[in-house]
C-alpha cells in the first residue's frame, strides 16, 4: 500500500462525477431491510444476548452473534450526542478488534470507535416498525459509513464493509446488500458520490491523525484504551492520562 499521505491525495482527487457514474452502473435503492444496522444473528423477540456492564458485546457461542460494527469518527460521536443529549457511551464503544477477553472483561488497545449496540448486537439507533421496516432514529445525523453503505472506494487505508465486494465499477466497490442492482436517480447517485468521497478523505485524515498522535500508554490489566486522532481515550471518551 502507498503511504497514507499518498492515498489521501488520491482521495482528494477523486472525481465525484465518475463516482456517480459508477454508482449508477451498479445501481442501488435502500429497501429499509435493516440488514446493515443489525447483528449477524437471530436475536428472538424479547431475547437478550450476553453483554457486560461496559457495553461490550459478547461473541460467545451461546449468542452466535456478530455485533454490528460501524466506524464512527470522534466529531460524529459528539454530533450524535447532541441529538438527544446522550452520554458518550450511549453513542459509541471501543471497536472490539484488537481487544482481548480478560478476567474482568475486554482489555487492550484499539484504534477506532464503533457505534454502540443493544443487547442483541444491533445498532442502538436502529428501530423496526410493526411491519418489519427498518429505520434510523438519527437519520439526519447518521455517520458517513452509514450514509455510504453498501459502497466503498478502492483506496488503501479506507474502511471496507465486512465481506468481499460483490460488484465494482471504476473506483467504486459494492458490498452485500439486497438493494444493489436497482435503478438510482442521477441526483441520488451524485449525493452518494459526494458522501463517498468525503468519507474516504475523512478516513485517511483520521488514520494519519491516529498515527501521528499515537503514544504508548501504561495500561493496567483490565483497561481498554482507544487511540483516535485526538489521542488516547478511555471507553467513556475521556482522555487517557
Amino acid at each position: 500500500m502507498d503511504s497514507l499521505e499518498t492515498e489521501l491525495e488520491r482521495a482528494r482527487a477523486l472525481d465525484e462525477s465518475e463516482l456517480a457514474d459508477a454508482i449508477e452502473t451498479i445501481g442501488f435503492e435502500c429497501t429499509r431491510c435493516g440488514a446493515c444496522c443489525k447483528a449477524e444473528s437471530a436475536c428472538g423477540e424479547g431475547g437478550e444476548s450476553d453483554g457486560d456492564e461496559s457495553g461490550e458485546q459478547s461473541n460467545s457461542a451461546e449468542t452466535d452473534a456478530e455485533p454490528h460494527t460501524a466506524t464512527v469518527f470522534p466529531d460524529e460521536i459528539r454530533q450524535l450526542q447532541a441529538t438527544g443529549e446522550y452520554d458518550f457511551r450511549d453513542v459509541a464503544r471501543p471497536m472490539p478488534y484488537g481487544l482481548a477477553d480478560g478476567p474482568d472483561g475486554p482489555e487492550g488497545e484499539t484504534f477506532e470507535w464503533a457505534l454502540q449496540t443493544d443487547d442483541c448486537g444491533d445498532c442502538t439507533f436502529y428501530a423496526e416498525g410493526d411491519d418489519g421496516t427498518g429505520a434510523c432514529t438519527v437519520h439526519g445525523d447518521r455517520p458517513l459509513i452509514c450514509r455510504t453503505y453498501p459502497f466503498s472506494v478502492a483506496l488503501g487505508g479506507t474502511s471496507q464493509p465486512m465481506g468481499d465486494a460483490v460488484d465494482e465499477a471504476g473506483m467504486v466497490r459494492a458490498h452485500e446488500c439486497e438493494g444493489l442492482g436497482r435503478d438510482i436517480s442521477r441526483a441520488d447517485a451524485e449525493e452518494l458520490a459526494a458522501a463517498l468521497k468525503e468519507r474516504a478523505v475523512r478516513e485517511l485524515t483520521e488514520a494519519i491523525g491516529v498515527r501521528d498522535n499515537y503514544r504508548p500508554v501504561d495500561q493496567s490489566a483490565g483497561q481498554v484504551v482507544v487511540h483516535d486522532s485526538e489521542g488516547a481515550k478511555r471507553p467513556d471518551g475521556s482522555p487517557y492520562e
